[in-house]
C-alpha cells in the first residue's frame, strides 16, 4: 500500500511561491511602481522650452520626495502637470496594451511621461511679488533682481532703445504680479520660445487673467540629474 504524498505545510507552500518566476516578476512591476508614485521618476524633456539647460529627448531623474516638509524655491528645476489653463487636452482613450506601452515609457523615461506633463523653472511662489524688467533687463523677485546665467535666447532688451518705457515695448516686459496661494510662477530657460506662465502677458494689453500657474498639487517633483544621452549625464 502507497502512503498518501503529505501536503506541503505552509512554509514548504511559501517557498515555491517566491521561487516562481511569475512572482519575481510581479513583485518587480509592484515595486516599481511604488518607487515611480512615491519616491523618483524619470521623465522624458519633450521640447527645447529649458534649452540650454536641457535639450529635447533628454532622460532626467524626478525626486518625488524632495518636497516634503519643503515647498519649490526660485532657481528650482521641476516637473508639473498643467491642468485647463495650459491648454492641457485630456488623455486619448487606449486600450489595455496602450496602457502597459504607456506605462512602461513611464518607467523607463522613453516615452512622454504624461499628456501634459511639464518642466520649467520655478521664479517666485506664493505672495511672492514678480516683475520684469529692470533697467538692465532682469526679472526681480519681491524687488530683488535675480542672477540667472542659465538663461539662453532671451528676449531682446536695449536700455533706453527698446526696454520698457520704450515707444515699442521689449517683450520681454511683463508687469509686476502676485503669485497667489499655493502656485508657482514658472519660465523656461529658452525665455524667447518657451511657452510658461509669463507667455500670454509680455504685452502692454495683457489681460489681468493672462498668467498660467503650477499649482502646488501639481507638482511632480525636483528635476535632479540627467540621466540620458550618456554623454550629457550631469546634476541639475
Amino acid at each position: 500500500m502507497v502512503a498518501p504524498t503529505p501536503k506541503p505545510t505552509r512554509q514548504q507552500w511559501w517557498r515555491r511561491v517566491i521561487g516562481n518566476p511569475w512572482f519575481h516578476l510581479i513583485a518587480a512591476f509592484v515595486v516599481a511602481g511604488l518607487v515611480l508614485s512615491f519616491v523618483a521618476k524619470p521623465y522624458w524633456v519633450p521640447s527645447g522650452s529649458m534649452e540650454n539647460t536641457l535639450q529635447p529627448g533628454d532622460r532626467i531623474l524626478v525626486n518625488r520626495l524632495a518636497f516634503v516638509g519643503s515647498s519649490p524655491a526660485t532657481g528650482d528645476v521641476i516637473v508639473f502637470d498643467a491642468d485647463a489653463k495650459w491648454d492641457a487636452t485630456p488623455p486619448p482613450e487606449t486600450d489595455l496594451f496602450g496602457s502597459v506601452v504607456g506605462w512602461i515609457g513611464q518607467l523607463t523615461g522613453f516615452g512622454p511621461s504624461g499628456p501634459h506633463t511639464l518642466i520649467k523653472r520655478v521664479i517666485g511662489g506664493p505672495g511672492q511679488r514678480v516683475e520684469c524688467c529692470t533697467d538692465t533687463g532682469a526679472v526681480t523677485v519681491d524687488g530683488t533682481p535675480l542672477t540667472e546665467p542659465y538663461v539662453w535666447n532671451d528676449f531682446e532688451f536695449t536700455p533706453d532703445i527698446l526696454d520698457c518705457d520704450s515707444a515699442i515695448r521689449s517683450p520681454r516686459c511683463f508687469d509686476e504680479v502676485t503669485v497667489p496661494a499655493d502656485s508657482y510662477l514658472m519660465l523656461g530657460d529658452n525665455r524667447a520660445n518657451s511657452a510658461d506662465s509669463a507667455v500670454r502677458c509680455r504685452t502692454d494689453d495683457a489681460a489681468e487673467d493672462c498668467w498660467r500657474w503650477a499649482t502646488g498639487e501639481g507638482v511632480v517633483g525636483k528635476a535632479v540629474v540627467i540621466l540620458w544621452p550618456i554623454g550629457r549625464w550631469s546634476g541639475l
